[in-house]
């Protein structure tokens, strides 16, 4: 009996020690251009870039830009202590852009009718690995805007002003 148990035990253990495979992640938190706190967004390493999970309250109801910018500032009221779009290629803003998009660009997601928005988002064309295109190399900020990005006006995508902001850090 006591073989069988330590056998069963012993298979656990082996199950229970098998290597992980999950990312790390990293949590930054967003605030308003007056401070306040307006949520979470968890980014983490998946296949060839990275995906977001938003967590943001207190916004405007409607359809908002969101991107990843150069500098790991965020000053409110305005933000535009984040500089431009994390662009590490030098090419132009936007989806429909025919020479490229930054690497920061990222889709378009809602906001509800109750200020809430819960989501999730990917940019295969950054990662928190190093490497040029990491956004933990020198840090980046994650900015949301006021309107939805058209996908081709650069520099932003005529997305409006910069309402909330969160510096990554490792």
């Amino acid at each position: 009996m006591k073989r069988l148990a330590y056998l069963t035990l012993g298979l656990f253990l082996v199950l229970v020690a098998a290597p992980s495979r999950s990312a790390a992640k990293t949590k930054v938190e967003v605030k308003d251009g007056q401070g306040k706190a307006v949520g979470d967004i968890v980014i983490w390493d998946e296949g060839t870039g990275v995906a977001l999970e938003l967590k943001l309250h207190d916004l405007t109801p409607g359809e908002h830009g969101i991107h990843f910018h150069q500098v790991p500032k965020c000053e409110g009221p305005d933000f535009k202590s984040a500089g431009g779009h994390f662009n590490p290629e030098g090419k132009k803003h936007g989806f429909d852009s025919p020479d490229g998009h930054h690497a920061g660009d990222m889709k378009n997601f809602t906001v509800g009718a109750d200020g809430k928005a819960s989501v999730r988002l990917e940019d295969s064309d950054v990662t928190l690995k190093d490497g040029p295109h990491s956004l933990l190399s020198s840090g980046a900020a994650v900015v949301v805007h006021a309107k939805a990005d058209d996908y081709k006006t650069d520099p932003s995508g005529n997305s409006g002003d910069r309402v909330a902001c969160g510096v990554i850090t490792k």
